[in-house]
């Protein structure tokens, strides 16, 4: 799994937030390292302008999945942790939703039967009685 993290010239300490979020990172997502070919970091100060305000630190995650298409997700919060611990537990959530959701399929048809019942393979000539 390859980790990118982009950061904008407002945010400090780079080298030390790109070994920290790395790390992060290898540990949220670890569970799914075989199915996650990359994944970038976009970390953001919104309101730089501004020097303050709230919610002005933004991250956004997006996953590479072997074979899907890429996953994203955003959060903004008041602080850089914040933001990324957010996106990184919403991105999180979506990769369990969808490599979940592919392996609850895998076991069902994909073509409803004639009938509209579902009728165990063999048995399709059993007469039904009204």
């Amino acid at each position: 799994m390859q980790i990118h993290i982009n950061t904008d010239r407002n945010i400090d300490g780079r080298d030390a937030l790109t070994a920290h979020v790395s790390s992060e990172i290898e540990q949220a997502l670890s569970r799914f390292s075989e199915h996650i070919t990359r994944v970038e970091v976009h970390l953001s100060d919104e309101n730089s302008d501004k020097k303050g305000g709230k919610d002005g630190m933004k991250c956004v995650m997006e996953a590479r999945l072997e074979g899907r298409q890429p996953l994203a997700a955003t959060h903004q919060a008041t602080t850089l942790e914040q933001a990324f611990s957010g996106a990184a537990d919403k991105l999180t959530r979506l990769i369990e939703s969808t490599l979940g959701r592919t392996g609850n399929q895998r076991g069902h048809r994909a073509d409803p039967s004639p009938s509209g019942l579902d009728i165990p393979e063999g048995e399709e000539n059993v007469e039904l009685s009204e």
